[in-house]
């Protein structure tokens, strides 16, 4: 991910949290995984979605695919930080994080 060219080329390393919201009651007391989502589906949307340029990007990339593919998710936060920037200055860690909603998102 990107803007630069050698951002892309070389690549580099970030930082992703996902938090979901979804009722764990039934995982709860079932301890049934096809009670809940697999985090391995999560994970891998992380890891090997398409490059992007923007931070912006990739956290909606990220937070769409999630609530597509896992129906009981009903909201998704994700933050993506880019722990090595390229800005003069004392910051040497920046992040975006956004919130979605199934109930809107789906929507728009």
């Amino acid at each position: 991910h990107g803007v630069k060219l050698d951002e892309r080329k070389l690549g580099q390393k970030f930082l992703i949290d996902v938090d979901a919201w979804i009722n764990l009651r039934a995982a709860g007391r079932s301890d049934n995984l096809s009670d809940t989502v697999s985090y391995t589906e999560i994970y891998r949307e992380v890891v090997e979605g398409l490059p992007q340029n923007l931070l912006e990007s990739v956290a909606q990339l990220i937070a769409s695919t999630t609530l597509a593919k896992c129906q009981q998710i009903s909201t998704v936060s994700v933050k993506v930080g880019k722990p090595h920037v390229a800005i003069r200055g004392p910051e040497d860690y920046l992040d975006v994080k956004i919130i979605r909603y199934k109930s809107i998102d789906a929507k728009s």
